[in-house]
């Protein structure tokens, strides 16, 4: 990922745990939940990090509307974002993200079909898994293509608590769920 080098950043707290925000010139360029996987450590974390910005109005915003979210208090988001730092594949893949709505949810496969490019789902997947603008950019709605969660870089139960919020994960689907590390199970069963 390439980040504009006037890049600023801040730390917020969530429903979900603490998040890192950053802003280029042009828009909301990343939110990460801590520790997660493919952050921009290096610019998050040290003596590289992007300087923070608590006062930064976009910042503001984007940390106010994202707590409003996951409280269950707005149904989306009226921000500026800047997708820039991705390839125009991963573009591609995360404006189409952008297209999913709440509530609803899309395969791997379905994104791969919908870009004309039906023979990528592994890059797909490889896309949504770099997506740098978490639960903005939709990337938990996207499920494996047996309707099961899979990979979310914020992690499995984040997901399945952004999808139930969104009403788009019922409690009576115990399938979809996250299990515990090393529980093994056949598919279809809690």
């Amino acid at each position: 990922m390439h980040y504009h080098p006037h890049t600023v950043q801040t730390r917020a707290d969530t429903a979900l745990g603490p998040v890192r925000l950053a802003a280029s010139p042009t828009g909301l360029c990343g939110i990460w939940f801590e520790g997660q996987r493919h952050e921009p450590s290096q610019r998050l974390h040290g003596s590289a990090a992007w300087a923070e910005a608590d006062g930064h109005p976009l910042l503001q915003a984007a940390t106010h509307q994202l707590q409003q979210y996951l409280r269950g208090e707005r149904e989306g988001f009226d921000l500026p974002l800047d997708l820039s730092g991705g390839t125009p594949f991963q573009q591609e893949v995360w404006q189409a993200l952008l297209a999913i709505g709440r509530g609803a949810t899309r395969t791997y496969r379905d994104i791969s079909q919908q870009l004309g490019r039906p023979r990528a789902v592994r890059a797909v997947g490889a896309a949504v898994g770099r997506n740098p603008l978490s639960v903005v950019v939709p990337c938990h709605r996207v499920l494996g293509a047996d309707g099961s969660l899979t990979g979310y870089a914020g992690g499995l139960d984040r997901k399945a608590a952004l999808l139930t919020l969104e009403n788009a994960l019922a409690a009576e689907q115990p399938s979809l769920l996250p299990h515990p590390p090393g529980q093994a199970t056949m598919k279809g069963t809690p």
